[in-house]
């Protein structure tokens, strides 16, 4: 996993197909000469030596044709005479910013550490490189934990830094990752969107200038997702190159791309730096969020087989490994905030005939909460409305064998509540200004230990004396008029990471505390879809817009990182609530399949023959749900091609498939063409329907399609090997 070379100064980490080399120079910079193929040992100090010198570039430390700023560095530093983008900047107490980092030593952990504070993957397999760097005059420690995960072929990191001097200093700007590339030969991919349609893939040309995306909202937000990505000219679902970056974080953050007047590029991921700055005082250390990086030399599919596998084994909840996905009954869109004990126990008795496992009762249960105006922060059940105590209304719905899940936003308040009432200063604002109000609620500061004490209490008490087996956390309001009673004036632009912070160590006592609870994230949809909600919530509700056909790219998105068993996929109603399209049942299960099946339907009012319908929609999604949760996902169409959506699932051991097919609009006199599977065995045969077939002829000539004769029209097939 690491080989030491040029007398310990060539680092070459290895995983089982990839490498990655750092190389100290004379001078004490540490650069980073190679990321890809997993290539022999053997110096790459040549890399750096090649280098042919530009014009109008400034000398480095005196030396003759010593050109920084064309050099591929590890972590390069503000004021110096590379011009780029640095990865980090501080101001000092005199007012000046320089930095001059040199190599000082390494060290190597056998064992993988948790990062203070912060979510961190984990593996069995995992060791840690520790490159550690100095500025002796300013009295600062940087080090880079790269750590490798052999058999993932991943590798993460994050960077420490450590106040060694007597004054305190603070950071500006602090990337968890920075790579430099000798080429600009690439396109750069990313997720992008808004709210009911987040996370579409997108890709352009590398350019020179910079790209950058962020979020600056508190969250890691619908419009972008922490993740960035290089990749080789016309790179598709199976060929090309990729280079990527995933950061484990819940907060704002921005990534970007600079390609200079030389064609080199430097890709960057961490906390963003509108807004922040940290004061690090004396012999104290801050810690970035951890960046995963994922190289694949076989296209978008393998980068995403990468991602799956490592999340579900290294950074999802090991009390979720084991736990089957449940399919689930949601009232949300069934009845909104009209509902008493009667109808909710109406629906969940039909649901339960359907051989449907949960009930999730969502906003309206608790305070005087009759719509969006009231009631946030006051989690207690309202007990006219529920016709009794909650514990009542959850025994019986266990009655039904139903398994109960319950909605939450605990991060929010209403102006109209208790909690306000009685605390007005908990939540996020600037002191002389009325507080802007969003969705009539308002956020609570979670960087105050207090308000982080007083939900963790709440909570505890909440899940103590009710039997509740699920939880949904929502979250529909990002942060505005930032500023806080409780840290202090120098501590202002440290609100977002604070907040964070706070929500993390929340989260981390109460999942531990109720590791049977299987919670679910939401904030208004994915605006909060990151590995680091993941860390402790296995599921996250991908969009709330339901809409199958709006859901697609959504989902598509969604998986180029995430694992499908992440995804929470409901069958809405039709119309449906935001798009008000019509779609047909199949194909709303079709989608749904995709990801953890859940309903957002009034069984109520459905006929006999559509609830026997529906039984048998879950229980072919339960004969099935073993390959979602642990199956290899793979895209068998290409992004670009906006018709046609398919994908397939192979169980672990390769012996069971699940292939799905929607064409969004039919067409006029067209012949029905063929689905290409792929990653079979060619001498292998496989049942589909009645017929058999090779694995190479699946491959080759594929799947025959049914004529299309309306739109939105959706196919699938179980195929076993024989």
């Amino acid at each position: 996993m690491l080989e030491l070379l040029d007398q310990n100064k060539t680092f070459h980490l290895q995983t089982k197909e990839t490498s990655l080399v750092y190389h100290v120079l004379e001078t004490g910079h540490v650069t980073l000469v190679y990321w890809g193929k997993k290539i022999n040992s053997h110096s790459l100090s040549y890399v750096i030596q090649d280098i042919k010198r530009a014009s109008y570039l400034s000398n480095t430390d005196g030396i003759k044709d010593f050109k920084l700023e064309q050099i591929p560095q590890a972590y390069p530093s503000f004021g110096n005479t590379d011009l780029r983008t640095p990865s980090f900047e501080l101001l000092f107490a005199d007012g000046s910013r320089l930095t001059r980092l040199r190599y000082t030593g390494y060290y190597v952990e056998e064992t993988k550490q948790p990062i203070p504070g912060l979510p961190t993957t984990t593996g069995e397999d995992a060791k840690t490189l520790v490159i550690e760097m100095t500025d002796d005059y300013r009295q600062i420690k940087v080090s880079l934990h790269v750590s490798v995960f052999f058999e993932h072929n991943v590798i993460t990191q994050h960077v420490s830094i450590e106040n060694q001097g007597d004054k305190t200093l603070s950071i500006e700007k602090m990337m968890s990752g920075n790579i430099d590339f000798l080429s600009d030969n690439f396109d750069y991919c990313y997720l992008s969107g808004a709210w009911g349609r987040e996370a579409h893939r997108k890709s352009q040309a590398l350019t020179q200038g910079t790209f950058k995306l962020d979020s600056k909202r508190g969250a890691s937000g619908h419009g972008q997702n922490p993740f960035i990505s290089l990749a080789s000219k016309g790179a598709k679902e199976d060929y090309g190159e990729l280079y990527s970056l995933n950061l484990v974080y819940s907060g704002s953050f921005e990534a970007s791309v600079e390609v200079d007047m030389h064609q080199n590029s430097r890709m960057q991921i961490g906390i963003n730096s509108f807004d922040f700055s940290w004061e690090l005082h004396p012999e104290t250390t801050f810690h970035t969020p951890e960046v995963v990086m994922v190289y694949s030399d076989q296209g978008y599919n393998k980068l995403s087989h990468i991602y799956h596998d490592f999340y579900r084994q290294c950074l999802l909840p090991k009390s979720s490994i084991d736990r089957e996905l449940p399919v689930a009954i949601n009232n949300w869109e069934v009845t909104y905030f009209d509902f008493n004990k009667d109808k909710l126990l109406g629906l969940a008795e039909v649901a339960a005939k359907t051989d449907i496992d949960l009930f999730v009762l969502d906003d309206g249960w608790f305070g005087k909460r009759e719509d969006v105006t009231s009631s946030l922060g006051d989690w207690v059940a309202n007990e006219e409305k529920l016709g009794g105590k909650l514990s009542e209304l959850i025994e019986g719905i266990h009655e039904l064998n139903l398994d109960f899940g319950l909605w939450l936003e605990p991060e929010m308040v209403s102006p109209n509540s208790d909690l306000f009432r009685a605390h007005p200063d908990w939540i996020i604002h600037v002191p002389g200004y009325e507080p802007q109000i969003s969705r009539h609620q308002y956020v609570l500061d979670l960087a105050n230990e207090e308000v982080q004490d007083y939900l963790i209490s709440t909570l505890t008490d909440l899940f103590t004396n009710n039997k509740i087996d699920y939880v949904k956390w929502d979250m529909n309001r990002n942060i505005t008029d930032s500023g806080s009673t409780y840290l202090g004036v120098g501590e202002q632009r440290e609100l977002g990471h604070r907040y964070i912070l706070g929500l993390y160590r929340i989260l981390d006592v109460i999942t531990t505390k109720f590791p049977h609870i299987l919670f679910e994230s939401c904030a208004g949809g994915g605006g909060r879809y990151d590995p680091g909600m993941l860390h402790y919530m296995p599921l996250t509700w991908v969009s709330d817009g339901s809409d199958p056909i709006e859901r697609l790219p959504v989902q598509f998105g969604t998986s180029l990182i995430y694992p499908p068993s992440t995804m929470s996929c409901h069958v809405s109603e039709t119309p449906n609530h935001q798009m008000g399209r019509f779609s047909p049942l199949d194909t709303r299960h079709v989608v749904a399949m995709q990801g953890s099946l859940g309903y957002e339907l009034n069984l109520v009012n459905k006929e006999a023959s559509e609830l026997d319908e529906l039984k048998e929609y879950v229980n072919q999604y339960k004969s099935i749900r073993h390959l979602i949760k642990r199956g290899q996902f793979t895209r068998l169409t290409e992004v670009d091609d906006v018709n046609h959506y398919s994908w397939q699932f192979i169980s672990e051991d390769r012996q069971n498939m699940i292939v799905s097919y929607v064409q969004l609009l039919a067409k006029g006199n067209t012949v029905p063409k063929r689905l290409r599977l792929k990653e079979l065995e060619e001498e292998a045969i496989y049942q589909v329907n009645e017929h058999s077939y090779f694995g190479s002829e699946l491959m080759s000539i594929g799947l025959s399609l049914k004529k299309v004769t309306h739109d939105f029209y959706a196919m699938s097939w179980k195929i076993n090997k024989l």
